[in-house]
């Protein structure tokens, strides 16, 4: 019997698929009216796009800035979760962003994990328990021009570790009776 809908779906599609087309759908990514258009089957490279329209077109007809930063918002953290796996927690932590040029056009960003990076994340957990990561991400335009910056901070921390420290934080922030 199968637990949940991810597990039945996995027996019929790659895991990269169901990443692809799952985001894609969902109404939270939709929304950004970006589109993840190039997925690696081991999840270590996403490409988007997101096309300037009338459901992104800012007050002086470029994107705005906040479709551009929610297009990115969800991909390094989603692509841990199923890389790492289940022994680990991901979270998105902050967001720095820098807006060099106006988006007057399709713009696309890159998403990229090294196996060495992966293996340097795990190797880092196991010595540390949890750890913070900074990823940098580039949306460019068609001519390649760095359109925004977004340096993304991600919470790693082994399951066990994370579930414990909650408990601590829920016990001293528990009333006193």
């Amino acid at each position: 019997m199968y637990r949940s809908g991810a597990e039945f779906l996995k027996r019929f599609f790659k895991v990269s698929t169901i990443y692809k087309y799952g985001l894609n759908w969902s109404p939270m990514y939709r929304r950004t009216t970006a589109k993840l258009i190039e997925v690696s089957e081991d999840l270590h490279y996403v490409k988007i796009r997101l096309k300037l329209n009338w459901k992104n077109r800012n007050y002086v007809g470029t994107i705005f800035g906040g479709s551009m930063l929610a297009a990115t918002d969800p991909i390094y953290m989603t692509q841990l979760i199923y890389i790492l796996g289940d022994d680990y927690v991901v979270w998105d932590k902050a967001v720095e962003a820098r807006y060099k040029k106006p988006a007057k056009s399709t713009i696309y960003g890159e998403f990229h994990f090294t196996k060495n990076e992966i293996e340097s994340i795990k190797l880092n957990i196991e010595e540390h328990k949890e750890t913070d990561l900074i990823k940098t991400i580039n949306l460019i335009d068609k001519d390649q021009h760095i359109i925004a910056t977004f340096n993304k901070t991600l919470y790693i921390a082994e399951k066990r570790f994370y579930k414990e420290k909650l408990k601590k934080r829920k016990k001293t922030n528990t009333p006193s009776q």
